[in-house]
């Protein structure tokens, strides 16, 4: 499969089944447009067909170039991982990452919260050390040969139980030393409670921190507000560019992460806000709610989204050439290496190698499953009880779902993610059609970028 595309004055092939990219005039583009309805046309005919509008030269050169890069597996490549999922349920996986609920509750009350405010359709709870305690334990004894284990202190908002988190990740280092284990511990948080001794640690500790703010004040506040209504970025941001210039000196990883929702489907502005006010390593996700809901994202919002997406990429680039850029989690694409062909052919791992746990302990696919008795897994003290449903999330890949095999992103998406397709579809191993098409203009434009950049360079 080849994937065709104009962007920003660039000529684009992505070829789908080899990774190889390349960056292409007029000629070749239409000539591999050709060859897309017809791989068996012949070099005279082709001539022919374009001796209009080029010199025999021209066509010759094009030609050359077209034929050399097929020989070489790097156009119109063939699939060759595709009996490679036959193998998944049996393969044997280990966990590897937990998302620890430490609390199941907030001190914001923002509107489009999956987790209800915290509670995950169950009751306000703050996990205690001994439950975490176990939830480690957990995890060094079903982690297999592999080191480096992660952990995510998650909510609710997780500085709600801060002498809990730093109990854990003291109990942590402990666990590393006596297993051979290293623990890569982040935090997700509203920065509400955010002060200089969590700052200190979080520093010491934490290998990345996720902090959350929508953009602007105008639209943070409106999703993002106390209970009592009143907003809350005036209270954050101060904290949020302390806390960001701190890691960034020191060389630790953050993000500032928002969501974008109907309301604002200017969201670039958002991301330009962001990097405004100091921040460099950003991220803002699509809002994922109920069709009914006045917030979520509609289909008819998508032509509006992906110039969104190309005004962010060319300002991205403008911004580069003058020494102040910055990363955009969704622009981020290793074109030379990348993960694995397990992890691009299959995703995140939830349910099988990444798993959630809540504060008494049950364990779920991950926090998006969290509260719904389906998809209990087990918990701490016994185990994965549900084995069934873990082979059935290890069958999740990109040749389980009928629309990934005609997706020319598949590799980049994994399929996409598994709570999505069941909350709008009742399944598993369907997709999230709007996810879809935002996932390929982003992956169109992260490619683009990297051509824009390499002439630069």
């Amino acid at each position: 499969m080849v994937h065709l595309y104009r962007n920003n004055g660039y000529n684009i092939a992505l070829d789908v089944d080899s990774g190889s990219v390349h960056v292409i005039d007029d000629l070749v583009y239409e000539l591999i447009s050709l060859l897309k309805q017809d791989r068996s046309v012949p070099d005279d005919v082709i001539t022919e067909h374009f001796s209009g509008r080029y010199t025999a030269d021209e066509i010759g050169e094009a030609l050359g170039e077209v034929r050399t890069l097929e020989k070489n597996g790097q156009l119109f490549a063939q699939d060759i991982y595709h009996g490679a999922v036959l193998d998944f349920r049996k393969r044997q996986t280990v966990v590897k990452a937990l998302c620890l609920h430490i609390a199941h509750d907030c001190n914001l009350a923002c509107e489009y919260c999956f987790a209800e405010e915290g509670e995950y359709h169950g009751r306000r709870a703050l996990m205690s050390f001994e439950v975490g305690k176990k939830a480690l334990d957990f995890l060094v004894a079903n982690s297999g040969n592999r080191r480096n284990l992660e952990v995510d202190f998650f909510g609710g908002e997780p500085l709600m139980n801060f002498r809990v988190v730093q109990d854990l990740v003291a109990y942590g280092r402990k666990l590393e030393k006596e297993n051979d284990k290293h623990f890569r511990f982040t935090l997700t948080t509203n920065g509400v409670l955010l002060n200089d001794e969590i700052m200190e640690f979080c520093n010491a500790e934490m290998d990345n921190v996720v902090m959350s703010l929508d953009g602007r004040r105008e639209v943070h506040d409106r999703m993002r507000p106390f209970r009592n209504g009143k907003g809350s970025y005036d209270l954050i941001v101060p904290k949020f560019r302390k806390f960001a210039a701190q890691r960034k000196a020191l060389g630790k990883q953050y993000y500032i992460r928002g969501t974008f929702t109907h309301y604002n489907l200017d969201f670039a502005a958002d991301v330009l806000h962001f990097a405004d006010l100091g921040f460099d390593q950003l991220s803002m996700e699509p809002v994922v709610a109920p069709a009914d809901a006045p917030y979520a994202i509609r289909p008819e919002d998508i032509p509006v989204i992906r110039e969104q997406y190309d005004i962010l990429a060319r300002e991205m680039i403008r911004r580069e050439k003058e020494g102040r850029g910055f990363t955009f989690f969704h622009f981020m694409i290793d074109l030379s290496g990348g993960p694995c062909v397990y992890k691009r052919l299959s995703g995140c791992g939830s349910g099988t190698e990444y798993l959630a746990v809540t504060p008494w302990g049950d364990l779920y696919p991950c926090h998006q499953f969290v509260g719904n008795k389906d998809f209990l897994l087990g918990n701490v003290e016994e185990g994965i009880r549900r084995t069934d449903l873990v082979d059935t999330f290890k069958c999740c890949n990109v040749y389980s779902r009928k629309e990934c095999t005609e997706c020319f992103a598949r590799y980049y998406c994994s399929g996409g993610c598994s709570a999505n397709s069941y909350n709008f579809h009742g399944r598993i191993d369907a997709v999230y059609e709007i996810g879809c098409e935002l996932e390929r203009k982003r992956v169109e434009c992260a490619i683009m970028i990297k051509a824009a950049l390499a002439d630069i360079e």
